[in-house]
Formats: structure tokens, sequence, C-alpha cells
């Protein structure tokens, strides 16, 4: 299997070729490093590599694999990355932007847990300052790209994770979703991404991510990989202010177990007024009903009777960028954009923030009544194609709003309910770049969607297409 090969590979293969003695961690490691340092100045993916110390984790844990427990490392010798919100020890935690100068001196407990793990982190992925914009595009660290159209954007704010994820350069990259963060770039970029419930992942040592709208996750090639990494992350910590039902079975386990026949709902209509889905993402979900019915599965048409979220939302995104800029190092090198959040959240006191987890709990329910007959809602993931990059040239936080209306008009409703909700590779557009689905479950039921998506990963395989500019020769 050769260095391309290899990084197409995902990341439980990797670790069972590391634990088969079939290759080494430093092999992979170096492979990914040596693809980042391809790819990556067409891409702009990674805010920063991890060249020396992650040889030298490799070198380690290839020393250390004779010692007893490491043959059972689920993800020994593996390379991931990490979004630049997660922190990791020796590096500076920029969220996005040049604000912040000071290296961190401990991992995050995610990053932990990836490490405990037996992965190697390679390096740090871009985002959007604080993660506010459905566009991987900063004033720090410029544009990231699609690998499939690199005029185009990756989507945001976990647009760095997914496309060194879709550019085979690592099997899995860590990223964060508020307001759909990971399921937009899984979207634009032709890869996996599952928003957990709340709680489900710690974001230690903060208590909280945006208050009630932020979790943690990872974007993988495949289903199976997708699970294997929850498996890694999931549990509570100390400090947790919210902590996700525990499930009741490995999410490996669930994903590789048949569903049997469901009941699920579809609807193009989106959670947000005034916006109207491109047709080929309403053909790519008429599509994927085909498919689940073909499946056997009992698929029907509903009005799921969305709520607005808006004031739920709002007030604790407001808050939430907030709370961070109040962290960093160099408030007045913080983009105008942000400085312009951060001055409209003084008219969110700490109180309207309460009020808006409360009214976010009561909006849940009303949502969740969607979930009186289906066990599953389909819908699609955008309702735009994804855009040229510069999304946000020029803009205020205002225009910066307007424009992420249609990226958001799908995932952020899912955000203030706190349910698991998936993008699934739904094919390719005119255009060349990739359409999806969305998958969205009960609550705590992270379960049924990894095995509904795996049914459609199984009969629509996508994990085999692969960007031209991947295939590129050295």
């Amino acid at each position: 299997m050769d260095d391309s090969e290899l990084g197409f590979a995902g990341v439980a293969r990797q670790a069972e070729l590391v634990r088969a003695g079939k290759v080494t961690a430093r092999q992979l490691t170096e492979a990914a490093l040596a693809r980042a340092e391809r790819l990556d100045p067409r891409l702009g993916a990674f805010r920063t590599l991890r060249f020396a110390r992650a040889l030298a984790e490799a070198d380690a844990c290839d020393a250390g694999r004779a010692e007893p427990g490491s043959e059972g490392l689920p993800l020994l010798g593996v390379p991931v990355a990490v979004k630049d919100e997660l922190d990791l020890a020796g590096e500076v935690t920029t969220f996005g932007g040049a604000a912040n100068t000071t290296p961190v001196d401990r991992d995050c407990e995610a990053v932990r847990r990836l490490r405990a793990a037996g992965a190697i982190v390679i390096g740090k992925t871009t985002m959007p300052e604080f993660g506010q914009w459905p566009f991987t595009e900063s004033a720090a660290h410029g544009y990231t790209r699609n690998p499939w159209d690199t005029s185009r954007t990756t989507g945001g704010s976990s647009g760095g994770s997914a496309a060194v994820v879709a550019a085979g350069v690592v099997g899995a990259a860590l990223g964060g979703d508020g307001g759909g963060s990971i399921r937009i770039p899984a979207a634009c970029c032709g890869v996996f991404g599952l928003k957990p419930q709340r709680g489900r992942v710690p974001t230690a040592p903060h208590p909280h991510l945006w208050y009630a709208l932020g979790t943690l996750g990872p974007l993988t090639r495949t289903v199976r990989d997708s699970a294997l990494l929850y498996d890694v992350l999931s549990g509570p910590a100390a400090g947790d202010r919210w902590t996700a039902r525990p499930a009741p079975t490995g999410f490996l386990r669930a994903a590789s177990t048949e569903p049997g026949r469901l009941r699920i709902g579809w609807s193009a209509k989106p959670a947000v007024r005034g916006v109207r889905p491109h047709p080929e993402h309403v053909g790519a979900l008429r599509e994927t009903v085909r498919a689940l019915r073909e499946l056997g599965h009992d698929v029907r048409e509903i009005d799921p009777h969305y709520p607005d979220t808006t004031a739920a939302f709002l007030p604790q995104f407001y808050a939430g960028v907030r709370a961070e800029a109040r962290t960093v190092d160099h408030p007045e090198l913080l983009e105008r954009r942000t400085r312009q959040v951060v001055r409209a959240s003084a008219l969110v006191p700490e109180a309207a923030v309460a009020w808006a987890m409360r009214h976010g709990e009561r909006l849940a329910v009303r949502a969740n009544r969607v979930f009186d007959g289906p066990d599953l809602l389909l819908t699609p993931v955008l309702a735009d194609r994804p855009r040229r990059i510069g999304a946000l040239d020029g803009l205020g936080m205002t225009g910066a709003m307007l424009r992420s209306l249609p990226m958001i008009a799908y995932t952020g409703l899912w955000n203030v309910t706190g349910n698991p909700a998936a993008s699934v590779p739904a094919g390719f557009g005119r255009d060349g770049l990739p359409l999806a689905v969305q998958l969205v479950g009960r609550e705590h039921d992270e379960a049924t969607v990894l095995q509904v998506a795996a049914q459609l990963e199984a009969v629509r395989p996508w994990a085999d297409r692969i960007p031209e500019l991947a295939r590129a020769p050295h």
C-alpha cells in the first residue's frame, strides 16, 4: 500500500495495519505530513503543522508497541488533526484569529482522549475567527479552499478539518458544531460529519461551547471511522455543564448493526424563513428517499412545523463569542466583524442568555414532536451550493449574518435543541462539488443515525471518490 492509499485508508484500517506490524506509526505520520506539505499550499487548511513533535510522538508509539495494553489502543499510531479552537499542549489556540499568542500547557479533554487512544496529532486546522461563520476565511489565516474545486469554499466553521480529510491528508480531524460547523463543511467537502447529542463529548476545560449550542466531534471519510472516534471521545468529564444520556451500546457496534424497518420523515422545508433550497439539493434528497425505500424503510414526506429558534440562538451566539473574545491576549487584533459582534453582545446580559437557554429547551420540546411518528428526519444540509472563495470579503457583522443564512437554514435548529444530526454524502452536483443530506435523530440517539448512514454508505459508497487535487503526483 503506497502513501496515497494509506492516506485514504481511514483511521480504523490504519490502526489495524499498525497493530499487525504492516506499517509503523512513523511511516503513517511521515506520509501524512508529506501530503500536508504538498497539498496545503493549495488548500490553506492547516494553521500549523507539528513536524518534529508529531514524528517524535510516532517514534515513541513505535517504541512502545511491545508494552502490555498498547495492542488494544483503537487509534494506535494514527495521524489526526484538530480544529484550532481546541487546546493542544505546546501550541497556541488561535480560534482562527491573530489575537492569541501564548501556547497552552495542556491538552483539552477531547485531544487528551485521542492521544490516550494512540492517535498522533499532526497539526491544527483553520477556522473563521471564533467559528462564527459557515465560511472558513479569516484575516489572519486567509482562505481555506475546497479540495474538489479550489475556487470554492469548504464551508465552516470546521472547514480546515473537512478539507484535510477529503484530501486524504488524515483519516479524521476534530471539529466543533455551534450552528452546523461540522455538518456544513462535511457537506461541502463530501465527507461524513455527525454532530453528536449535546453533552456527548466533553468541552473541558470549558464547561460549554457557546452555552447550549456547541458540540465537538470528528469529520471522517466513513461512518465506521466516525463511530470509532465517538467511542473514543464520548463520556462525561468533570465540569461538564451538560451530559448526554449513556449510549446503550458502543457506537462502532451500533453502526455495524442493521436497524430494522424504520419510519423516516423527509422534508425540503428550511427551518429559516425566506430561504429556498437549491434544486440539486432537493434532487439529492429525493434520491435518498428512493434509496431508503429500497432498503425497506417507511419513508414519507412530512411538514416538520419548525419553531423559530432565532430568539434562543442569537443571545447564545453573541455571548459565546464575547466569552471567547475575553480570553485572548491582544483584543485589539480581533477582526473588524468580530469587534462588531462583541460590541453588539453588550446588549445581551447574562440574564438574557439564561432566558435564551430556557427558551431553547421549550423550543426543543416543540421541535422534537416531529419524532412522534418518524424515527428519523431527512432534510438537505445546505440551501446554497458552496460559494466562491471570498464569501465574507468586505462584509461587516450584519452582511456576514445574512450571507450565512442559506448555509445554516437546516442545521442551526438542531444546535438549539441538542439533537444528533449528520451530514451524509449524496453524490455530486453538476458543478462537480459534493451533495449531501442531513439525518436528524431523536434526542440522545446517535446510534440510529449511524445505522442508517451506514446503510446509505453501503448502497452508494462515497469514500472511493477522491478529489483530482489529491490524486496529483508528487
